[in-house]
């Protein structure tokens, strides 16, 4: 730690000598290893892009220069050498950093990034404006990670190549295949074009020939065509933008020389750096995609806490048993095969498996092309993700009323990922598409009983939403229907999903104190089953709805409305939710407790109804 200690900012990074180069990334490395070894996080991603961190902060001045990463989890150098090494130990952890770039941790964080593919439009908006606004700073966008696999990366990079905003892109390459037909002529010239010698050259032609700019024009034509005629040309090419590369990502003084050089040369420019997930640990290297988001974890000898039963590893094996028993039946994943518990269904479904990267987008038209011509497409995807494509949902599957199972993993509060990532508007987008059904199981066997019921019994799309995580307490099986689970007379709680674990221990609490309540569970949210809810209101005349949702769409407002609608008139009711939705990053048991949802705040708002004369 002796050099990273005297690393605080983009300043620090350009004083050192290039001796002290590699060393530093040694000790980012190293420091990265530990603290995520007991906070949990993104591991391979970051140990990558080590040096690639260290030459952008030589090029560039983070506090002044905007530098947006793409997905962010790839920024964690990037934090300490801005000024957070000594609160990465709280990386994650609630009132500590986020895992992500955030713009209000520091300036240095040009843009909030929890999801893929938008780096290059958010950068080149930022380059618009700073043209317009005639300031003076510069626009790289760093992206990769698979972020070149969504849509949303090509429609940036075509806009930007369409025009003449000096922007540079960092392309940083792990593993993703760009060009297809790369021959040994097409890599011997890739590898001169990054030679300092050839940037010295390119750097004072377009100095010599710059001011005369029909004869630069010229001879720039001529180049061109000769560069074409040799080189296979790539798609960035092809799209405008002039690439560099592919450097050794790996190789600070190379990375930092092109850089600078691109940086210079004021028009679009793309540089391709190849980089090795894993970089420097010996188990992430073996293992990427094992060490990509983990937990703690021991980092001497590399093992990774033991993967626990959870709803996504319930509905992977579901899946398998329910596509021995029908052939129609296709899996889709958008990058998230492991995270959605399909890897099982991959090995022995290869044919029927389909991962698209990260486009979710171009997986829901998939699925309604699948679907139209008489297969029962299953997509699975976190909720925080689906949000994408919602207007595929109506366009591409509602309209024709097709039959696509969206099977909504990390519904809900997800934890130390934070606000980019909690599930907490599904209930809120998916209630607004036309013919869509929406289930909530609160166990593992009523999510079996749920899938089985989605492909084999219903029409049109329908959503089965679950959390992150393990069942509670609860592990029964009430079907789909609204159910009372507890009777009594003093108050109606309402809830559904594994939020019942709270609700039934906050009845419990209440039948302490000598007061009995209903405990109603929701298991169709659209449509809502409510009758048993103004069956029970209409004798407790109290409504306390519990929910891990925004407020907006939430069921407890349609209750209210329902209930208006029934003539109930109710003496008091309480609707505890998680209101805009935009909820920071912590333990769920702490957010829980934050935003008023844990048991013994719900218990507290429970007596207020219940004493309250009015």
């Amino acid at each position: 730690m002796d050099i990273l200690n005297k690393i605080n900012s983009s300043d620090d990074i350009k004083r050192l000598d290039q001796s002290e180069l590699e060393p530093l990334c040694d000790e980012l490395r190293r420091y990265i290893i530990k603290n995520v070894s007991q906070t949990g996080g993104h591991l391979a991603s970051n140990l990558g892009s080590v040096e690639l961190t260290v030459a952008l902060h030589r090029v560039y001045d983070s506090s002044r220069d905007r530098i947006v990463f793409d997905v962010g989890h790839q920024s964690y150098s990037h934090k300490i050498i801005t000024g957070r090494r000594d609160m990465f130990n709280t990386l994650r952890c609630h009132g500590g950093i986020s895992g992500f770039p955030k713009p209000y941790e520091a300036d240095d964080d040009a843009f909030v990034a929890g999801h893929a593919s938008d780096s290059v439009s958010v950068a080149l908006g930022m380059a618009h404006a700073r043209t317009l606004k005639k300031q003076n700073y510069d626009v790289v966008a760093v992206i990769g990670d698979g972020a070149l696999t969504g849509g949303l990366a090509y429609e940036g990079l075509s806009n930007l190549g369409g025009g003449s905003e000096p922007m540079v892109v960092i392309l940083n390459d792990n593993g993703m295949s760009i060009n297809g037909n790369v021959g040994g002529m097409a890599r011997l010239l890739s590898e001169e074009r990054v030679k300092p010698g050839y940037i010295n050259f390119k750097r004072w032609y377009r100095n010599a020939f710059g001011s005369v700019p029909a004869l630069y024009d010229a001879n720039h034509k001529i180049k061109e065509a000769l560069k074409r005629r040799i080189l296979p040309t790539n798609v960035f090419d092809a799209m405008g933008i002039y690439y560099l590369g592919p450097v050794d990502g790996h190789d600070v003084a190379q990375l930092e020389t092109v850089i600078r050089w691109a940086r210079d040369m004021r028009t679009p420019v793309l540089v391709h750096a190849i980089t090795q997930k894993g970089r420097g640990y010996k188990f992430a290297e073996e293992h990427p995609e094992r060490y990509h988001g983990v937990g703690k974890f021991d980092y001497l000898t590399g093992e990774l806490p033991q993967e626990k039963k959870c709803f996504s590893t319930v509905f992977g094996t579901a899946m398998c048993r329910l596509a021995e028993a029908n052939p129609d039946i296709v899996a889709i994943t958008a990058a998230m095969s492991t995270g959605t518990g399909l890897d099982a269904f991959s090995r022995k479904f290869p044919d029927r498996f389909f991962d698209v990267g990260i486009a979710e987008e171009h997986a829901v038209s998939m699925a309604a092309g699948m679907a139209k011509q008489g297969l029962v497409p299953v997509f699975s995807v976190y909720s925080s993700f689906l949000q994408r494509a919602y207007d595929m949902l109506i366009h591409d599957i509602s309209l024709l009323d097709l039959h696509v199972v969206f099977c909504v993993d990390r519904a809900g509060l997800v934890g130390n990922d934070g606000e980019t990532h909690h599930g907490v508007f599904d209930i809120s987008y998916l209630s607004s598409v036309p013919g869509m059904k929406i289930l909530c199981p609160s166990s593992y066997a009523e999510l079996e009983l749920m899938l089985d019921e989605a492909i084999n019994k219903m029409s049109g799309p329908v959503a089965i939403r679950y959390p992150r995580g393990g069942e509670g307490d609860y592990s029964d099986c009430l079907g789909l229907k609204t159910s009372l689970v507890r009777c009594g007379d003093k108050l109606t709680i309402v809830a559904y999903g594994t939020m019942i674990n709270t609700a039934l221990k906050v009845s419990d609490m209440l039948s302490a104190q000598g007061i009995e309540c209903d405990v109603v569970k929701i298991a169709s949210l659209k449509p809502l089953d409510s009758g048993c809810v103004i069956e029970s209101l209409k004798k407790t005349g109290r409504l306390l709805v519990c929910e891990d949702v925004c407020t907006e769409g939430s069921i407890g407002t349609k209750l209210l409305a329902l209930s208006a609608e029934a003539g109930v008139k109710l003496s008091a009711f309480s609707l505890n939710d998680l209101g805009e939705g935009i909820v920071a990053h912590g333990s769920v048991s702490e957010l829980m407790r934050d935003c008023g949802l844990d048991a013994d705040s719900l218990f507290d708002a429970a007596l207020k109804l219940v004493r309250d004369k009015q």
